[in-house]
C-alpha cells in the first residue's frame, strides 16, 4: 500500500510486512493518528508519517522504520472490457516532482482485453550492450557503471534501470514496482527478505551471464528466474540485491518491445528469449 484514502481506518497490519514476531509500537504524524493496532486517517489530505518500533524476538533483532504515505480521497477505480480485475491507478497530481525545470510525474494505465499497459521507465536486464569491448555484455553493476537510482543513460538518451534499490521508505510493505513483459508483476523486497539463487562463479566484467551459475538454496531463496508464487498460488518477481538484480528469466511468455528506444513502447507478438526488459 503507497497511498491512504481519507476518513479510513487501517489495520497495522495491512501496512507492515514483516516475519518477526516482534511487539510493533506505532507512532504518527500529520493528517493520521494510531489506536490500539489501527492507523486512522483524517478528512483532509496530506502526509501521514507512520514509525514503527519491533521489539528484537528470537532470531529477529529489533529495528525500526519510517514511512510517509500521502493521503487523498479515495482513488477511482476503473474496468476495461475483457479485464477480469479492477485496477487502481494512482493520483499522482499533488506529487512535487523534482523541480520546475523537469517535467511533473504522471502515470496512466489501460486495460484492453487480455492487455494491461503502463507508462513510465523501462527496466533492462543485468547486463550491458557490446562496447566497449573490454565489458561487453558485462555486469553495469559489478562494473560501477550507474547512478545512485541504479539507472543509467543509453545512447539514444533513453534513461533506464538495471536494478532497484530496497529503499528505507519501501521497507514496511510489499508493492508492486513494475510489470515484466510476460505480464507477472514485479515486486519490491522489504529488507531483502528473499535472496538471489545466483552464485559469482566468475568474472561479471563481461558476459554477465556466464559468471554466474544459479543455486539452489534456502526457503527464501528465489528461483531461477528471481520470483516466488505466493500463497495464493500467484506468481510475482522479487528485486534482489544481487544478480540478477530483477529478472533472471521469464516465468511465462513476454511479448517483445518493438521500435526505437525512448519512444512510446509497442509491443510485438513475437517473443526472443533475450529479452530482459519490462515497464514501470
Amino acid at each position: 500500500m503507497t497511498e491512504l484514502a481519507t476518513s479510513t481506518t487501517y489495520a497495522t497490519k495491512t501496512l507492515l510486512s514483516t516475519n518477526s514476531g516482534g511487539a510493533q509500537t506505532w507512532k504518527a504524524a500529520g493528517v493520521c493518528s494510531t489506536s490500539a493496532k489501527k492507523v486512522v486517517t483524517g478528512s483532509t489530505s496530506g502526509k501521514c508519517k507512520l514509525t514503527v518500533t519491533i521489539a528484537s524476538y528470537r532470531g529477529y533483532a529489533a529495528r525500526s522504520a519510517t514511512k510517509t504515505l500521502a493521503v487523498n480521497a479515495p482513488i477511482t477505480t476503473g474496468t476495461a472490457a475483457g479485464c477480469t480485475s479492477t485496477y487502481k491507478f494512482v493520483d499522482m497530481s499533488s506529487a512535487p516532482g523534482a523541480g520546475s525545470q523537469y517535467a511533473k510525474p504522471k502515470v496512466s494505465a489501460s486495460c484492453s482485453g487480455g492487455t494491461f499497459t503502463v507508462t513510465g521507465i523501462p527496466i533492462f536486464g543485468p547486463m550491458e550492450g557490446p562496447v566497449p569491448p573490454q565489458e561487453a555484455f558485462g555486469d553495469p553493476v559489478y562494473n560501477n557503471l550507474l547512478d545512485t537510482c541504479k539507472g543509467h543513460t543509453g545512447y539514444n538518451g533513453d534513461y533506464h534501470y538495471h536494478a532497484i534499490l530496497a529503499i528505507n521508505s519501501c521497507y514496511l510493505d510489499e508493492t508492486i514496482i513494475g510489470y515484466a513483459n510476460d505480464g507477472f508483476p514485479i515486486y519490491s523486497n522489504p529488507g531483502y527478505t528473499y535472496v538471489s539463487g545466483y552464485k559469482m562463479t566468475g568474472n561479471p566484467k563481461s558476459n554477465s551471464w556466464d559468471a554466474y551459475t544459479y543455486q539452489t538454496g534456502g526457503t527464501n531463496t528465489l528461483d531461477e528466474c528471481n520470483g516466488r508464487t505466493d500463497n495464493n498460488g500467484n506468481y510475482r518477481y522479487y528485486i534482489t540485491e544481487l544478480f540478477p538484480y530483477i529478472i533472471g528469466c521469464y516465468k511465462g511468455t513476454p511479448a517483445t518491445q518493438v521500435g526505437k528506444a525512448a519512444a512510446p513502447m509497442q509491443m510485438s507478438a513475437v517473443t526472443k528469449s533475450s529479452a530482459y526488459f519490462c515497464e514501470i
